[in-house]
């Protein structure tokens, strides 16, 4: 009993020891963006100065937040002009070029560590800002050779990052 008792009180430990990063979406563009996120959250609609908020959870690699235009929905499904992702409104797959991506993987080294940029390799649609709560600045990217965006795959000096599990803002159109 001792034993099971042990491993009860570890397992707790670990669980209460993992957190979420709250990742808050807001549209400041003048027109509806459909934001979509893989692996958590998925997709919705956002009108103009509406914020959408989704929980990751830590240990998340290779995250995504990205704006998709031009879209028309009917329930679940339809088609975006830019980053539509299988005509899906909730997406479980990225999102087809061009597309401006916001970039992150949390909670690495042992859950001290986050990393995030933005990548316009893929394209881009969409004038972004992503900030950590905590980190060491906001990165902006107005335009298709947006000098704080990665421009292409070996440009390994854009990545920026946080504390383990911070929380995390993504504004279109900054």
């Amino acid at each position: 009993m001792a034993a099971s008792s042990i491993l009860f009180l570890l397992l707790e430990a670990l669980v209460a020891g993992a957190s979420a990063s709250t990742f808050t979406i807001t549209n400041n563009c003048g027109f509806t963006v459909w934001p979509a996120a893989t692996p958590a959250g998925g997709g919705t609609q956002l009108n103009p100065g509406g914020t959408w908020t989704i929980n990751v959870p830590a240990g998340t690699s290779s995250g995504r937040v990205w704006g998709r235009t031009g879209c028309s929905f009917n329930g679940g499904s339809g088609r975006c002009q830019t980053g539509d992702c299988a005509g899906a409104l909730s997406c479980t797959l990225s999102g087809q070029p061009p597309l401006t991506l916001a970039e992150f993987t949390l909670g690495t080294s042992g859950g001290n560590q986050d990393f995030y940029d933005i990548s316009v390799i893929d394209g881009y649609n969409l004038a972004m800002a992503f900030a950590c709560s905590t980190g060491d600045r906001i990165i902006v990217c107005t335009g298709s050779q947006c000098p704080q965006a990665y421009l292409f795959p070996n440009d390994n000096s854009k990545l920026h990052h946080c504390p383990g599990n911070s929380d995390y803002q993504v504004t279109f159109c900054p």
